[in-house]
């Protein structure tokens, strides 16, 4: 397998909706880059306090660095990059750094699902006197803020043996670093990193970080190790807490995949039970994204306990028949505006149930949480959310978009849809089918009106939007994914025979790309092929041709269906649409699947470098195309 890129990103999840992440070359390119970065109330309100780290080797009276650093306006120093021989992610991340001839060191990051971070330097090959030195960089802030010199960082230590503990602001967690190294008190401020990918983004880019002091190991006898925790003393022995959370660590990893591993990066704790994070470094778990994830990085896995979790969590959480489309960072109100994640949630929770067969008590209060959303959707909820007369599902008002193509530019809906969309009818009709009982004639009534309405006889295929803004007969024509759902991602195809065969060879020939499928055809006059500049011109094209690889899923279910859905086809499908996607594991986030891409070649990976609904719709591609690559 070719080298990792310089830019490639890794990430190491705690459970908790905490992380660590950087890049392979060692400098941080995010504000959201660090090696303590914890979820104050698990997954939300979450804080970096370690940003990285200052470290060198003093060899034979030379200073070697290990560390990068990227300063404004575009200087790097000192260069530690330059001496890297080796790079690994897996099972954690690992950096093989060429000291002088002969002498190499190993230094690795292993984040434990309790919180702590292991960070450990061993040096191999024959250097008398080797000492390593460390100078923590910390800010200790909101992890989408950036911070600067100040007055009221207080770099006071509190230690005790080889425990130095910091509270650099009041009412923030504490820094605790328990190391078998040395601590010398000298506070100072690092000044003007530069964070690359924040400018490409149009946002603040500069930041500043306090380092208390420096941390001096005899690199002769021994690794060199720190455990970082956030708000909560490290008492005992470095060493044997990282020999513990090493072989803890290695006795998990050793057991999953790495397709395994990644996916558990995105299930996190949320109270009592579960939730899945939508993405890292900069999502929460949002509702559409959890239940379409789940399905890969959950149900195909076969991980009943967990998806049994999530689905009881979220159960708690329905309001209106509406489940929330998220939850805040800072703890505030949830959102309810997502006409689509209640449907989600009716269509996984029927998947488990069949694959599960849950106890009765679960199931009941499954079949209950299933029963209230239709129910109120029938009579009508929040945002002109309701069953029409012709058993179609009605949505919208101006202002707040409610479908997955969300995108806003201060108070004007890029993509509003309003109206009766076409994901949100297939969506519909497969949630009321499967509830079943009373909800069946509903959905037979619906799915008539869905063949009379939404096929475009011009373009052979389906209208994205009918009755669009609430116009009766009004369609919007234009060529977009959504329609993909009529035929596959869902548990019955709502359009089948030649239409549905028209509609994949539509969406193939204007939307597929290596990455994904375009959100919009690049023969349409509003289509943008390059998801660039500030965030008012990136939300404006979110959707006006971005591809988007969790797209990916629905369309592979599609092209079975109507192109045959055995061995010879599965293995077809794996190989046309598949391997790019195992090919991008390699670049961007490391082992993970990126949210979005450019609609126009090259496909440039953009957006959240490690995306929940990606990977979950890959995996659950490869368990219809090749089952034994998953969970093996």
């Amino acid at each position: 397998m070719a080298a990792p890129p310089n830019d490639g990103e890794w990430l190491e999840s705690d459970g908790l909706g905490g992380f660590a992440s950087g890049t392979v070359a060692g400098y941080r390119t995010r504000r959201y880059h660090a090696l303590l970065l914890v979820a104050r109330h698990p997954p939300s309100d979450r804080i970096a306090m370690v940003n990285g780290v200052e470290a060198w080797v003093e060899l034979a009276g030379n200073r070697v660095p290990l560390s990068t650093q990227h300063y404004a306006p575009d200087v790097f120093y000192p260069r530690g990059m330059d001496r890297i021989a080796h790079f690994s992610a897996e099972p954690w991340p690992k950096w093989i750094f060429r000291v002088v001839e002969g002498v190499t060191l190993v230094h690795e990051i292993i984040v434990d699902r309790c919180g702590d971070v292991l960070l450990a330097w061993c040096l191999f090959g024959r250097a008398p006197g080797a000492k390593l030195w460390v100078r923590p960089l910390l800010s200790c802030r909101d992890y989408h803020a950036l911070t600067h010199e100040n007055p009221a960082f207080d770099f006071t230590p509190r230690a005790s043996a080889r425990n130095v503990e910091w509270r650099p602001y009041a009412g923030l967690p504490t820094v605790a670093a328990l190391t078998n190294g040395d601590y010398v008190h000298e506070p100072l401020w690092y000044r003007n990193f530069l964070y690359s990918e924040e400018a490409v983004r149009g946002l603040d880019c500069v930041e500043d970080l306090a380092s208390p002091g420096t941390l001096r190991f005899d690199l002769g006898h021994r690794r060199a190790t720190i455990v970082l925790r956030a708000d909560g003393a490290l008492d005992g022995d470095a060493d044997t807490i990282g020999t513990q959370i090493r072989l803890r660590e290695k006795t998990r990893r050793s057991a999953l995949t790495p397709l395994d591993r990644a996916a558990d990066a995105y299930v996190v704790r949320r109270g009592n039970g579960h939730t899945i994070v939508a993405g890292f470094p900069w999502f929460t778990d949002w509702g559409r994204d959890t239940f379409i994830a789940m399905r890969g990085l959950v149900l195909a896995r076969g991980r009943h306990a967990v998806a049994a979790s999530i689905l009881r969590v979220w159960a708690d959480s329905i309001s209106d028949g509406m489940l929330p489309n998220r939850f805040p960072d800072q703890g505030t109100a949830p959102e309810f505006n997502a006409v689509d994640a209640s449907l989600w949630y009716v269509v996984v929770a029927n998947e488990f149930i069949a694959a599960a067969s849950p106890a009765p008590a679960l199931r009941a209060k499954l079949v209950g949480a299933m029963t209230a959303i239709l129910d109120r959707y029938i009579g009508g909820t929040r945002f002109g959310i309701g069953m029409d007369a012709d058993g179609l599902l009605a949505c919208g008002v101006a202002g707040t978009p409610l479908t997955w193509m969300d995108a806003r530019v201060g108070e004007r809906a890029i993509t509003p849809r309003i109206g009766k969309p076409v994901e949100v009818q297939a969506l519909w009709i497969n949630a009321l089918r499967l509830a079943g009982g009373r909800y069946r004639p509903i959905a037979e009534r619906a799915k008539t009106a869905f063949a009379s309405r939404f096929w475009n006889a011009d373009a052979a295929c389906l209208y994205d939007v009918v009755d669009a803004d609430h116009v009766a007969g009004r369609a919007d024509a234009r060529i977009r994914p959504n329609q993909i759902f009529a035929v596959g991602g869902l548990p019955d195809a709502i359009v089948e025979n030649d239409r549905a065969g028209a509609i994949v060879k539509v969406v193939e020939c204007e939307l597929l790309t290596p990455m994904g499928l375009r959100t919009l055809a690049p023969s349409d006059p509003s289509y943008c092929g390059r998801y660039e500049g500030g965030v008012s011109a990136r939300d404006a094209v979110y959707h006006q041709g971005t591809v988007w690889p969790w797209l990916i899923g629905p369309f592979v279910d599609a092209w079975l269906r109507v192109n045959g859905d055995d061995a010879a086809q599965r293995e077809a499908a794996h190989g046309r649409f598949l391997v790019p996607l195992l090919d991008h594991l390699a670049v961007a986030g490391l082992g993970h699947v990126s949210e979005i891409a450019d609609g126009d070649a090259p496909h440039t990976p953009r957006g959240c470098p490690f995306q929940a609904w990606s990977l979950g719709e890959l995996i659950r591609s490869l368990a219809r195309t090749r089952p034994h690559t998953v969970g093996d």
